[in-house]
């Protein structure tokens, strides 16, 4: 802490802790992935460009030359690739102990996944859903492991269309993108909810980056071919955004901090979350509804194929009766 304030310099020593950061290699990702690797814990960069993996570990291995980095692809919106990450990962590694589901998509026209999913709630919802899923094994058996799931400020006009959850009866590029970050949090705290059943010492965490300056902003734009709105995206990321350095802060603040428990939310300190330095946070009343989490985990279990078996078997191990 200096002054108070939760800052790069903040982080601890990571040694033999192994991270996986999901779209390590740009934005707050790669910001989170270079101060992990800085203190040396095995990032793993999970990207879906091999050739943008590979200049964001150089970049970072040329300012830490001791650090350890490894590139592994990563489609979130295709879930035959998200089983293979997580098969490979578990081959290599016998632990994990930090998991920050934090690559997304924002705002872009109408796609579909792989498998058929809108494109926003399938990449950052069930995607993420699903890679949690299969790693849960391995966090489970990694001491004091976390999760962390990134979110949005829009997240606070969320609402999760279960009679319409992938946009076919009408697309709105930014009602869905605030659905899918609704859905990222109500995950977050259903899964900690899980875990405490057990019990766990793995937990689970919400954070958000506040207005951070990073790609994502353009993806939409650019997949338009609409200059127009490119331009006006630079110009309130000039005027307004913090940087992807200061918004990977809550998501570091969050894996690392003594300070944050289950089922809590990081964010920014100032102008009502849009920058400053990392602080628990209050996340909106939908995301906390009990029943539409449960029932948005039901479905995510059925559409992603993935069951979170392990946990419900020690949740039966704990309470069978012990032998005397």
């Amino acid at each position: 802490m200096q002054n108070g304030k939760w800052t790069m310099n903040s982080v601890p020593s990571q040694e033999g802790r192994v991270v996986v950061i999901t779209g390590g290699n740009s934005g707050i990702g790669y910001e989170a992935a270079k101060a992990l690797a800085a203190k040396n814990a095995y990032a793993v960069l999970a990207v879906r460009d091999q050739a943008k993996g590979a200049r964001a570990r150089d970049e970072i291995l040329m300012q830490y030359p001791q650090a350890t980095v490894e590139i592994m692809l990563l489609d979130l919106a295709n879930l035959a690739s998200i089983r293979q990450f997580a098969q490979e990962f578990q081959y290599k590694f016998d632990r994990l102990d930090v998991l920050i589901n934090n690559a997304g998509v924002m705002a872009l026209p109408r796609r579909l996944t792989a498998d058929g999913f809108e494109m926003q709630f399938g990449t950052n919802h069930l995607g993420h859903f699903a890679l949690t899923g299969l790693l849960i094994d391995t966090l489970l058996a990694s001491p004091a492991s976390r999760v962390v799931t990134v979110s949005s400020m829009l997240h606070m006009s969320g609402k999760i269309h279960f009679d319409d959850l992938m946009a076919e009866k009408n697309y709105d590029k930014q009602a869905a993108y605030s659905q899918s970050k609704l859905a990222n949090l109500l995950f977050a705290y259903e899964l900690q909810r899980k875990l405490a059943d057990i019990p766990a010492d793995t937990i689970s965490l919400g954070a958000h980056p506040g207005y951070a300056a990073t790609n994502l902003q353009y993806a939409g734009p650019d997949m338009e071919g609409s200059k127009a709105s490119r331009l006006m995206m630079q110009l309130a990321n000039s005027l307004f955004a913090q940087s992807a350095e200061m918004g990977a802060l809550p998501i570091l603040f969050a894996a690392l901090s003594p300070d944050m428990s289950g089922g809590e939310y990081a964010g920014p300190s100032a102008l009502m979350g849009a920058r400053g330095y990392p602080i628990k946070a209050e996340s909106s009343p939908a995301s906390h509804d009990l029943e539409t989490a449960a029932r948005l985990w039901r479905i995510s279990k059925e559409l992603t194929g993935v069951d979170y078996a392990v946990m419900e078997i020690e949740k039966q191990a704990e309470l069978l009766p012990r032998a005397s």
